[in-house]
């Protein structure tokens, strides 16, 4: 890393970056964190990583600190978008009190238990820490699972007002399997829920750049257990998604749904149902949950380079954030790679000290949405 690139978190919350093919990337993380002792940990590691050498390296490493983690579609390092890197983040027990809740099984959540499980943690954060103010949840979840869904409504029936935000994990561009880290081990079809507290302001916050059109359209057939449409305005649902774009339905790409995605209104606000694929039988298959009867309202995206740098520096319009901890969903970099304007979003990312990754689906509050950027921006400590 040289002079001009900015260090971001350097003084409250710390950053570490590594190639993630290094066989001793694990040594250069716990180098650049530094020797303060840390509540938290969170790694975001590239899918061409080694995962079972990457977890031989990592007991012990970080002290007493709890370490979680997830696979990643790409990382948000110091120089903004990047790949093939391990990215962390170390939340210092000076400024930070975690309790950390691992659903094992995401077929059966439980959510009874983890309601209680989540009252007792939050609890116990509050006694350990009474004059520590701030609080927010962090979640990371198998982005292949589907049950993202289920999951944030569950849990969000424990947060209180505590806000919570988080990301899918992802698997590059490939979509085979993703894992989160917990207890130095890879898991799929799981999850894991940081619950924090700390003396730093925080402001949970999402936002997307894209404008509902006038065009809206029925899902008249689908599958909500599997997130699959086959009919919309009572036609194939490929085909006429295509029709309404003028498109040849056989050239439908991740391009197409990424540059004209659908989203739903809930209450006074949009959320993007993403679409991740057409099935052979001309299905399309979608990132969230979807069901028969969902009114889809086609969006056209603004300057997604102007309105990120817009949203960003509206975080600091009081205090400029420590840094940002970012979900970026991959959609977004699909778009930007489209438009060859990665480097422009990089810069951007950069400017606001933004660390993070790339997700198949992110959440917020009792939300999964896709084609999102969600995030937590971290301020200085306030003073005693």
């Amino acid at each position: 890393m040289d002079a001009s690139t900015p260090q971001i978190g350097s003084h409250i919350v710390r950053t570490g970056f590594a190639v993630c093919d290094a066989p001793d990337a694990v040594d250069q993380l716990v180098a650049a964190l530094g020797p303060d002792p840390f509540a938290l940990v969170i790694l975001f590691v590239s899918s061409h990583t080694d995962l079972g050498h990457f977890v031989s390296q990592l007991n012990g490493k970080f002290g007493a600190a709890q370490v979680v983690g997830c696979t990643t579609a790409g990382e948000l390092a110091s120089s903004g978008y990047t790949e093939g890197e391990i990215v962390a983040i170390g939340l210092p027990e000076a400024h930070f009190s975690a309790r950390t809740l691992f659903v094992d099984d995401l077929s059966n959540i439980n959510a009874d238990a983890r309601i209680a499980e989540m009252i007792h943690n939050r609890n116990a954060l509050a006694t350990g820490h009474p004059h520590w103010s701030s609080e927010f949840a962090f979640l990371m979840v198998d982005g292949l699972s589907t049950r993202e869904d289920a999951l944030a409504a569950d849990l969000s029936l424990g947060l209180g007002p505590v806000p919570l935000f988080g990301g899918s994990a992802g698997d590059g561009d490939d979509f085979e399997q993703t894992h989160v880290l917990y207890q130095s081990t890879f898991h799929s079809n799981a999850a894991v829920l940081v619950q924090l507290r700390s003396n730093c302001p925080v402001h949970v916050f999402k936002t997307d750049h894209l404008q509902p059109t006038e065009q809206r359209m029925v899902v008249t057939g689908a599958n909500p257990a599997t997130r699959r449409v086959y009919e919309i305005n009572a036609e194939p649902a490929a085909r006429e998604y295509a029709r309404i774009l003028g498109k040849d339905p056989e050239q439908l790409s991740t391009f197409t749904f990424a540059a004209h995605p659908v989203v739903v209104r809930i209450g006074e606000q949009t959320h993007v149902r993403a679409i991740q694929r057409v099935a052979q039988n001309g299905d399309l298959q979608f990132f969230s949950a979807i069901d028969e009867g969902v009114v889809l309202t086609l969006a056209e995206p603004d300057d997604m380079v102007a309105h990120l740098d817009r949203e960003l520096s509206a975080l600091g319009d009081h205090q400029t954030p420590e840094m940002i901890l970012g979900c970026d969903c991959v959609l977004r970099r699909v778009e930007a790679t489209q438009k060859q304007i990665t480097g422009d979003i990089s810069r951007v990312l950069a400017k606001h000290k933004v660390v993070g990754f790339s997700t198949y689906g992110e959440q917020v509050n009792s939300m999964h949405v896709n084609q999102t950027f969600t995030g937590v921006a971290i301020y200085p400590p306030q003073t005693d």
